[in-house]
């Protein structure tokens, strides 16, 4: 089976995504680039009431009028995309628990966080365990061995897990 049509396709495609009210803004690209709504191909050969009701001479005027508030458009526009995008993250936020480590914890560290051991795709993903010493106010850890040898670097709470032995 050859896609050779989809040349033939792509304008009606775009013409379809262009003309389409997206969710967070509740308005059409199209509508945003040029004030007005667009008139899909359906609608010229079907008598709609925008067909039967169009005068060019009113038609113009109207469009003059529309770019007056085009600016308005496109910020209403833009703060509903904002208050959308408020609610989405505050959806995802509230699921969201901080990992917290007390002084004496034992812990996993991330071995990609560390690169301590390059071992590949089959390699051990958790290195460890090693034992919180110190907690900064930052959210950083300060981690040693179990022999109590000093690890360098400090740790976000995030390349961290807890272990149980």
């Amino acid at each position: 089976m050859k896609c050779s049509g989809w040349v033939d396709e792509l304008p009606k495609v775009l013409w379809t995504q262009r003309t389409t009210h997206k969710n967070n803004t509740r308005e059409t690209p199209f509508s945003l680039v040029y004030g007005s709504k667009a008139v899909i191909p359906v609608e010229i050969n079907v008598p709609t009431v925008r067909i039967l009701s169009y005068i060019e001479g009113e038609n113009e005027e109207r469009l003059r009028t529309n770019l007056n508030y085009e600016e308005e458009h496109r910020e209403m526009a833009a703060i509903r995309k904002a208050t959308n995008k408020r609610c989405i993250a505050k959806y995802y936020d509230k699921r969201v628990r901080a990992k917290t480590y007390m002084v004496g914890d034992l812990v996993w560290c991330d071995n990609q966080a560390s690169r301590a051991q390059n071992t590949g795709k089959l390699g051990p993903n958790w290195e460890g365990p090693y034992r919180v010493i110190g907690i900064s106010n930052t959210g950083t850890y300060k981690l040693a061995e179990l022999k109590g040898n000093l690890i360098k670097r400090t740790w976000y709470a995030t390349a961290l897990k807890k272990c149980y032995m």
